[in-house]
């Protein structure tokens, strides 16, 4: 990822390990603004403020490696760019200081959600502010979901399918009910149009046709003057006196001046005369038979004027041409079968909204069982996950409950006993609650935790998670907001664990965290000329002691310090080696693989 002009960096160049990357730096030189960048890259909002001071536009290009998702592909080709041969895309955002701004994918310019969409299969960035995602109860249940895999996947997907024909035909029973009277009157005028055109029964075509045979039956004695001298030119006229010049008689002459000779240049040009002879000849044929076919019929002329008279009635009440009053009958006849509100048809459609609703009502309780199931599973994973960050009495539960319908609820659903509002993605409400210690109530999570504890349900969640999503690369920001300590320590552990099966690039301001990282970039700031900038370095393994040092409380220029800091890489270099040396951690509940990647449930 290329970054230029965004805050307080001119240029920085990152080049990200597929395993943990973290970003570290002294506050105020610019960390966030390499998140801020993968916002943008991301498809996030801009803001002129973020262009760097002097100039005139701040930009992000980023390189996404080796995409195997079906869905990212079908978005790229879908707007018109290109993946290349390695299985890359290059996307480009641009922010100017007026606040305009700009992308590109694959090098074409394609609209802002575009990068939104495709982040989503690609990217998911966990920002300070991103933990209120936890409030918002369509969140949580995308945390089941996640979860469960298929197990939730397949019933959701019949609970779709069904839904949206339920809903379509509850649509259509009650507007045929209600609007019966109208309806009605609306169909009668349909039925008087189409018998009308249908009495008339026009041609495609037809009106065209007739104007031109008007135009030759008004002028039909001119039209055949017009050919008959055009024919006796050509061949003679048949009445005509023989001696009379015509084009085939002269042609025939030439012919036979240039035969009799003994000139080969002038005998190559009589097969051309031969050729001139065969297609005047068919012209002359041509114009005798559309002399044959002029008839000064005052009679026909009277039938066309006749029929065009009955197709200019139809085209001044329903369409332009005789084209459009057809296209306007098949639109009638369509319109016609969704009017139909005799009693048998209401029967019939009440009957199937019944079948739909019993069938939707299965699907949305298979659907409920499954999330319970997972439910229960997940809060187990999640609580243990948080008790090896420091948060050892704190629990967490899952409850999903029926949503109930209100009154005048268009999209009411009997379930069993109960009249439940059938939403887009099922009748379940979600919340996860958190007890933080033994005796405490259980409350909606982000009442019951601290900025940084919430940051550590959110870490643990991801954990849990890490096998069923199939988002490649995790970013996370001051994850580790509000803890230091052992839950540093744990915090980077799982940070680790989780790179060991997606790309992970965390900014942080922990040496315990920095520690287990697999590359270290390191955001500097200086000031030249009375311009402060910061640039972005990739730092050796001696380089990561210092800058480890520094962070433990600015030990870096002292020896404790130092050791302090190798001892800090060393053990959780240990610890890295022993997680790989373990089993592979197991996977989410329900969750698929396939080519190697976790399959995302829903």
């Amino acid at each position: 990822m290329r970054i230029q002009g965004l805050g307080v960096i001119e240029e920085a160049l990152l080049e990200l390990h597929p395993g943990f990357t973290v970003v570290t730096g002294e506050t105020g030189a610019g960390k966030t603004m390499v998140v801020t960048g993968l916002h943008l890259l991301s498809g996030g909002r801009s803001e002129a403020s973020k262009v760097r001071t002097g100039s005139t536009k701040a930009s992000v290009e980023g390189r996404f490696a080796g995409i195997e998702n079906e869905q990212a592909r079908q978005l790229i080709t879908g707007a018109g760019a290109d993946i290349d041969e390695d299985g890359s895309v290059i996307a480009l955002r641009s922010v100017g200081s007026d606040g305009r701004s700009r992308a590109h994918l694959g090098g074409r310019s394609v609209p802002v959600g575009v990068l939104s969409d495709l982040s989503e299969q690609l990217l998911a960035v966990h920002g300070q502010n991103d933990q209120l995602r936890l409030t918002r109860p369509a969140e949580q249940r995308a945390v089941i979901d996640r979860f469960a895999g298929e197990a939730v996947a397949e019933p959701l997907a019949e609970y779709h399918r069904v839904r949206e024909e339920w809903i379509g035909v509850v649509a259509e029973l009650t507007e045929r009910s209600s609007r019966s009277r109208e309806l009605a009157q609306q169909a009668d005028l349909l039925r008087h149009g189409l018998t009308e055109i249908e009495a008339v029964d026009p041609a495609a075509g037809e009106d065209d046709a007739l104007t031109e045979e008007i135009k030759r039956l008004a002028a039909v004695d001119e039209l055949r003057a017009a050919a008959g001298s055009a024919q006796a030119a050509v061949a003679g006229a048949a009445d005509g006196d023989p001696d009379v010049p015509n084009a085939l008689g002269l042609l025939a002459d030439a012919q036979r001046r240039l035969g009799g000779t003994e000139d080969s240049v002038l005998r190559a040009l009589e097969p051309r005369l031969a050729e001139a002879a065969v297609l005047l000849s068919d012209v002359g044929a041509e114009l005798g038979g559309y002399l044959e076919s002029l008839d000064a019929d005052p009679e026909r002329l009277e039938q066309v004027l006749a029929r065009q008279a009955e197709l200019k009635r139809l085209t001044r009440k329903y369409a332009a041409d005789v084209d459009g009053v057809l296209a306007w009958a098949e639109d009638a006849r369509r319109r016609l079968s969704t009017m139909d509100v005799s009693d048998e048809a209401l029967a019939e459609l009440a009957a199937r909204r019944d079948e739909l609703a019993e069938q939707l009502a299965g699907h949305a309780g298979r659907l409920s069982r499954e999330r319970a199931t997972a439910a229960a599973e997940l809060a187990t994973a999640i609580t243990a996950e948080l008790s090896g960050l420091a948060m050892g009495q704190a629990e967490i539960e899952v409850t999903v409950r029926n949503r109930a319908a209100e009154a005048n609820d268009p999209h009411a659903l009997r379930v069993g006993e109960e009249m439940l509002h059938a939403g887009q993605d099922g009748v379940d409400e979600v919340e996860l609650l958190l007890r933080a210690h033994s005796g405490a109530p259980a409350l909606p999570v982000h009442k019951a935790a601290s900025g940084g504890e919430l940051s550590r349900v959110m870490l643990a969640i991801e954990v849990v998670l890490a096998h069923a999503d199939t988002v490649p690369t995790l970013v996370f920001d001051e994850v580790d907001a509000g803890v230091g300590g052992r839950a540093a320590v744990e915090i980077g552990r799982r940070l680790a664990k989780l790179a060991r099966s997606h790309q992970v690039l965390v900014v942080t301001h922990l040496p315990q965290v920095a520690a287990f990282a697999d590359q270290h970039l390191v955001v500097d700031k200086g000031t030249s000329g009375g311009v402060t900038r910061s640039g972005v370095t990739v730092l050796q393994q001696s380089e990561r002691v210092l800058e480890l040092a520094r962070m433990l409380a600015g030990m870096d220029s002292t020896e404790t310090g130092r050791a302090h800091a190798e001892e800090l890489l060393a053990a959780a270099e240990a610890d890295k080696a022993s997680a790989a040396a373990e089993k592979r951690p197991s996977q989410g509940r329900g969750s698929k693989k396939k080519n190697g990647k976790a399959k995302n449930g829903t």
